[in-house]
Order: C-alpha cells, then structure tokens, then sequence
C-alpha cells in the first residue's frame, strides 16, 4: 500500500508529515485531505476573520502530487471594518 504524508499550513504554521499514512490510492489520499479542512478551519476560526489553509500531500519518493487549500473570509456586511 502507498504511503502519503500530508503537510498542514493554516497561515500560522507550517507542520510537516514525518510519519505518513498508508492508503489504498491517490484518490483515498485526496479525500483524506479534503477531509482534513473542516476540523483545521475550525481550530483557527476564534484567532481572526481571514485564514487560508493548505494542505500538501507528497507521495513516497517526496514529490508533491495535490494540494487541497480551504479560504475563510468573515466580515460584518453592516458596519465599517476595523
């Protein structure tokens, strides 16, 4: 089974996977990353109205093979910005 490693950057932080995950294709890859935005998105949200996090998945051999990138935007629509 192939073995993925998923690279996490919420704007803050850049945390690198050393470990990886073994997973049956790139398409269980990618669905775990896609996966992965919600509950990240979420952690963040409290620390400010503008975030955007990536997720990177490499294959074995290091190479970057997708990128999964979740944008958050929040802003009053009624009041002048701060």
């Amino acid at each position: 089974m192939p073995r993925y490693f998923f690279d996490i950057d919420d704007g803050l932080r850049l945390v690198e996977d050393d470990a990886g995950q073994d997973l049956p294709d790139r398409r269980a890859a990618r669905n775990m990353a896609l996966a992965s935005l919600p509950p990240i998105a979420r952690d963040v949200i409290p620390n400010g109205n503008r975030h955007r996090i990536t997720v990177l998945i490499r294959d074995e051999e290091d190479r970057p093979i997708f990128r999964a990138r979740l944008e958050l935007l929040a802003e009053w629509l009624d009041v002048p910005p701060d």
